[in-house]
């Protein structure tokens, strides 16, 4: 039985919590954490079997494996915490991560584990193993309702006025790595591309605000030398926050499902 903690009790942290509610995998719910506490609750009364809501040093102690949910802010001490507690994180977080790159040495040293989920992206399986030839080129072209992106940093910072646009408009093209920090809560997808293929600094991206979409969707190509894949995920945004897909729940519930499951479907 694994005592999972979800860090961050929002939109996706408690999809998370009712998956593990219903699941007849070795898996039970120990504690979360909220930086709201107020809403935690309201959220927490609607379990079958509530949970304590605590702070992060004692959600870890609480754990074996700590799913980061938070806003991206949060990360850096939800995933030292964990990972110095000898741990396994699970995050989609993959923007902050890559601003993080001593974190597989902390987890190294102290015998954690750090688990970034696909999220709301398609294909990593394949990404990761063209990676182990040689990939020559990854572009990725990032579309979404402008619902999506209104309160984006980079656009509020840049005052990119979203709101009577017509047709669809180019906000952003440059590195993964370059689009991963102006856009943190919104393309945590091209942060973990760069990091299964070339690198986030040789990863391509564009990012359109398209006033005619209602889903979330990236479409990529990878260039290798043992096959050139052509990827594309249209997702279905959630009701609290368009920013993010619903699948991105259901991929950090798969990933704890391959944690406890006799059998194991994917790399």
């Amino acid at each position: 039985m694994k005592s999972i903690g979800i860090a961050g009790f929002g939109t996706i942290g408690r999809v998370v919590a009712r998956h593990i509610e219903a699941s007849e995998l070795p898996l039970k719910l120990a504690a979360v954490s909220a930086g709201d506490r107020s809403r935690a609750e309201a959220a927490m009364a609607q379990l079958k079997t509530p949970v304590p809501i605590v702070d992060t040093a004692e959600l870890v102690a609480l754990s074996d494996v700590v799913v980061d949910s938070a806003p991206t802010a949060a990360f850096r001490e939800i995933a030292e915490t964990t990972l110095r507690a000898g741990k396994t994180l699970v995050t989609v977080s993959g923007a902050a991560l890559m601003q993080w790159p001593e974190a597989a040495d902390v987890a190294r040293a102290h015998g954690g584990r750090l688990i970034l989920a696909t999220g709301a992206l398609l294909g990593l399986d394949a990404v990761r193993a063209a990676a182990i030839g040689t990939i020559h080129s990854v572009t990725m072209v990032t579309r979404k309702p402008v619902k999506s992106l209104i309160k984006a940093e980079h656009v509020v910072r840049n005052r990119i006025d979203l709101t009577a646009i017509t047709e669809p408009l180019k906000i952003f093209e440059g590195s993964a790595r370059e689009g991963a920090i102006a856009f943190p809560a919104n393309v945590n997808v091209a942060a973990a591309l760069g990091m299964a293929g070339v690198g986030p600094e040789r990863t391509r991206l564009e990012i359109w605000a398209d006033p005619a979409l209602e889903r979330n969707t990236h479409r990529i190509v990878v260039d290798s030398d043992s096959a050139r894949l052509e990827l594309g995920i249209e997702n279905i945004p959630t009701d609290e926050n368009p920013g993010t897909g619903r699948i991105t729940a259901q991929s950090i519930v798969a990933a704890l499902n391959d944690l406890v499951a006799p059998i194991r479907i994917g790399t």
